[in-house]
């Protein structure tokens, strides 16, 4: 069970697997095939197990996938349900993340406080157009009250225009990495690490898990730039795939962390 997951992971991670529209039947000779009837949210040991025909998952790790509650399970069980031929874990952003949560970040929240903290040093929304007018007026309908947010808990960060390095004042770090400890778990900081990346802002990923903003706002004041440049010179078939599968990390991320937030 754990290999079949594990091989199928370490296709995407190597690249075997592609994203495009011609990639798609080479792609599903390379996942493995379903081998299970139905998946469930098991409780077991003060948590939740998800089993496959009763079977406990293991993650990667070999470690047994467990889950605080039954509703985060269940999120991770209709994954595994939704399968149809093969298991496709482009389609399981939940197992992954969870996965990541329970082999990765459960030893090194520390470590995953500091990177995103690390964003906010240098976070998205302080980094400004100078022209056109447009876009900097679109830069500060969706990034301005982020900024307004951050300061009513007193961290103040710089703005700038351009790309030169801004060197944020310590206070406003620090004040930013003491709010992060309110989301010290390895779920919710797997999935804030997943806002992060996927945004490029620290900021708005703290906003989204703090609920100041929601997942569609939150990814609307990411993709500021991105959706600037598309409404000017248009879009391609590949880039909207691309940011389809994003957003699905994106949201399911936020599922689970208010399914997680729900159940502590």
């Amino acid at each position: 069970m754990r290999d079949i997951l594990e091989d199928a992971e370490g296709a995407v991670a190597r690249g075997d697997i592609g994203a495009g529209k011609a990639n798609r039947e080479r792609d599903l000779q390379k996942f493995p095939k379903k081998f299970y009837k139905q998946a469930t949210a098991e409780e077991a040991d003060g948590g939740y197990s998800i089993a496959l025909d009763g079977r406990p998952v293991k993650t990667p790790g070999k470690q047994v996938l467990m889950l605080p509650g039954k509703v985060s399970a269940q999120i991770i069980a209709d994954e595994w349900n939704a399968a149809e031929e093969v298991i496709n874990p482009l389609k399981m952003p939940a197992t992954r993340l969870a996965n990541t949560a329970v082999d990765g970040v459960v030893n090194e929240m520390q470590a995953v406080m500091e990177d995103i903290t690390r964003y906010a040093s240098s976070d998205l929304v302080c980094y400004r157009a100078a022209n056109p007018q447009g876009l900097v007026e679109k830069q500060r309908e969706h990034w301005d009250p982020i900024l307004d947010w951050a300061q009513s808990f007193g961290a103040s960060f710089e703005t700038g225009e351009g790309i030169a390095f801004i060197t944020q004042p310590k206070e406003a770090i620090a004040i930013f990495g003491s709010r992060l400890k309110n989301h010290e778990d390895p779920f919710k900081l797997a999935s804030l690490h997943t806002f992060t990346s996927v945004s490029g802002s620290a900021l708005i990923a703290l906003a989204l898990a703090d609920e100041h903003l929601d997942a569609e706002k939150a990814w609307a004041a990411a993709h500021v730039d991105e959706d600037w440049n598309i409404s000017q010179w248009g879009d391609d078939y590949e880039a909207q795939e691309r940011r389809a599968q994003k957003w699905i990390d994106f949201s399911v991320a936020d599922k689970l962390l208010k399914a997680i937030v729900l159940e502590a």
